[in-house]
């Protein structure tokens, strides 16, 4: 299961997409796609070097960003375990 999609729903949108462009056209526009993903990828990336550069050029503290990452790590693990705990039992009787 990919996205809670099941293969039967991919099936569907793949034979739908093949209808509207042609088997053909899907690899340009795959292509695109992946190209248009890059760049906004690169132009996140681009920001936030600017971002911490202009932070450390004007004297802001950035440990606070860590400590942030830190503390949502800490939460996620906290949570991923707690919902183990109570999912575990229910997986067992399946």
């Amino acid at each position: 299961m990919f996205l809670f999609i099941s293969g039967a729903e991919i099936f569907v949108v793949i034979a739908i997409a093949v209808m509207l462009f042609g088997a053909d056209k899907i690899p340009e526009i795959a292509q695109k796609l992946g190209k248009g993903m890059r760049q906004v990828k690169d132009a996140t990336n681009d920001i936030k070097q600017e971002i911490s550069k202009t932070a450390k050029k004007t004297g802001i503290d950035t440990t606070i960003i860590s400590d942030i990452n830190d503390g949502v790590n800490k939460a996620k693990t906290t949570i991923e375990k707690n919902f183990e705990d109570i999912t575990g039992p229910i997986k067992r009787k399946m």
